[in-house]
């Protein structure tokens, strides 16, 4: 008998074909009250999940007693307790390397968007607004030669800073957990503390995941300590940023500018003051928005939960012990 697996959100149709070659599925494309009551009556005879953004934690799993396996079709796993999943004996997956140059030339995006005041250029001229020469309160700030500082350099810091250094002869900064050598050698990265790059860099980049530790990682004390001119960027998580100490910051010209995909509240409220910002650049979280990399992540999501069903170490399995003790 196959095992039964709930895929909630939208799954390719390729990748649910490969899912029902080993699974019996229940697929709840719609995430709405009747969706939500069908995945609450599956749950206690589901042995893998898989999806994104759903909280898995003691609460849930309690309800979920033959679960073997979540497959989060995401890098980030913030909606997972990790502790609670390895006390239930549950595998925990992820979907690392395959969205890192995605996310990575969005991340660059922001900084050019954001210092060259694309989108506000742009509103310039759809608008009919663009009558005569710019003039220097128009004008944006170089992105070459200039310093950035990524704060989180894990996969997709290295692939920002590969960019930034090789493309725009950008010197790096970054602070991180502990060294990375490699970046180091390969892009003249200097590893500083966070005060440290927060005062010496044009552009401060968090890519961070989000823990405890992590929650409003950059606050007031950050912003004050920031150029006027900075530009800061979040690709991480908007939960890593206080957004009223950012809100605070860009109203009195402690920082120049910001580019943001990610916020605390998704979707954001239509009337957070950060979009009345015109030195502000948002974005809906698109930063693995492709569909190469969107279905890559749901191939390879689907792989992990095919191994782990079959009893095989899921190629990102994010709690080790619970395969090594199984």
């Amino acid at each position: 008998m196959k095992p039964k697996v709930i895929a909630y959100k939208k799954i390719y149709p390729e990748v649910l074909a490969y899912l029902q070659e080993a699974c019996e599925v229940m697929h709840l494309e719609e995430w709405n009250e009747e969706g939500r009551s069908a995945f609450d009556a599956a749950l206690g005879g589901a042995e893998g999940l898989i999806g994104t953004g759903l909280k898995i934690d003691h609460e849930l799993l309690e309800r979920a007693p033959k679960l073997k396996i979540v497959s989060n079709i995401a890098v980030g796993y913030d909606n997972f307790d990790l502790g609670a999943m390895s006390r239930h004996r549950v595998m925990a997956t992820n979907t690392p390397d395959v969205l890192t140059d995605t996310v990575a030339d969005t991340m660059m995006g922001l900084i050019l968007a954001a210092a060259r005041r694309i989108p506000e250029m742009d509103q310039l001229v759809k608008s009919g607004r663009w009558t005569s020469p710019l003039t220097s309160a128009q004008f944006g700030t170089d992105v070459h030669h200039k310093t950035l500082g990524i704060v989180g350099m894990g996969r997709i810091g290295s692939a920002i800073a590969k960019r930034a250094h090789l493309g725009f002869d950008m010197n790096i900064l970054y602070h991180n957990r502990s060294r990375n050598v490699e970046v180091e050698r390969r892009y003249q990265a200097t590893y500083c503390t966070l005060d440290e790059l927060c005062r010496q860099a044009d552009f401060v980049c968090v890519m961070v995941p989000l823990t405890e530790e992590t929650t409003n990682l950059i606050g007031e004390k950050e912003f004050q300590a920031m150029k006027k001119t900075a530009i800061f960027i979040n690709g991480s998580r908007g939960a890593t940023v206080d957004e009223k100490a950012l809100v605070k910051a860009l109203r009195e010209g402690e920082i120049l500018a910001a580019g943001l995909d990610v916020f605390a509240k998704e979707p954001v409220d239509h009337d957070h003051p950060l979009l009345g910002m015109p030195n502000v650049v948002t974005l809906p979280h698109i930063g693995s928005a492709t569909e190469e990399t969107r279905f890559r992540m749901a191939q390879f999501a689907a792989e992990n939960l095919v191994a782990g069903l079959q009893g095989k170490r899921p190629p990102a399995l994010l709690n080790e012990e619970v395969y090594l003790n199984s």
